[in-house]
């Protein structure tokens, strides 16, 4: 006789959760890790920490495969790099979209809010740091890999159809710098529109300082080779 057949309602993957879903996605350490409504000053407290907690679920998915991008080239699968450096971009555009959902609390009501931040600052965030911390890692393999073939970063980029990975991958580099550096304009543009943009943060930093920041890239290198390339056209026009 054939044996009793699965009982597909019943979870198999140990935990006290309801069903494999749950126990799988760790829903209820991950629900629960939210203030309850008992201990909001404002019930925009739970938009305010989705936003953030989801931001660095996202941002650690990001520096991983950037981290692992860079693992990547040194082993000469640039292809392999690239799909994850695509992943990566889509991460840092999922993070700067969430940061509209900010826009729709009220300045005024935000500032009860920020009372209970204490110290709280985007610029504690972890994910961001290792995002940091992983780029000029990334930007030292990708570099090497030229070197390696030879080319100046200009030359690359004046003859890309003959290296087209590598070029593919200069230009997977400074997308993820550009979304970077666009998170960071859109996070001042909100910030300055929640609590306005010449006052302190709750770091202590004046909002301006951040608006300063801006500018910041991790390859700048890639952005001047557009310039030499501009010199180089009309020089030979």
């Amino acid at each position: 006789m054939s044996g009793a057949a699965e009982d597909y309602s019943q979870p198999v993957l140990p935990g006290s959760a309801a069903s494999d879903y749950e126990r799988y996605l760790r829903t209820d350490e991950l629900l629960a890790l939210q203030k309850t409504d008992a201990e909001w000053v404002h019930r925009d407290e739970l938009l305010f920490q989705v936003v953030h907690q989801s931001s660095e679920l996202w941002l650690k998915l990001c520096w991983n495969d950037v981290a692992e991008a860079a693992r990547l080239v040194r082993a000469e699968d640039v292809g392999g790099a690239l799909r994850l450096l695509r992943r990566a971009t889509l991460c840092l555009r999922f993070v700067t979209q969430q940061l509209d959902m900010l826009e729709q609390m009220s300045p005024w009501e935000y500032q009860e809010i920020r009372k209970v931040l204490g110290h709280g600052s985007g610029f504690d965030s972890p994910g961001f740091f290792e995002l940091r911390r992983a780029l000029p890692e990334l930007g030292e393999a990708f570099h090497a890999a030229r070197e390696g073939a030879g080319l100046t970063l200009r030359d690359l980029y004046v003859h890309a159809r003959e290296h087209e990975l590598l070029y593919q991958l200069a230009e997977a580099l400074i997308e993820l710098d550009e979304w970077a550096q666009t998170w960071r304009i859109r996070h001042y543009r909100v910030v300055a529109r929640v609590i306005g943009d010449s006052v302190v943060g709750t770091q202590g930093t004046p909002v301006e300082v951040l608006g300063r920041l801006v500018q910041k890239v991790s390859f700048p290198e890639l952005w001047q080779v557009r310039n030499e390339l501009t010199a180089l056209s009309q020089s030979t026009s």
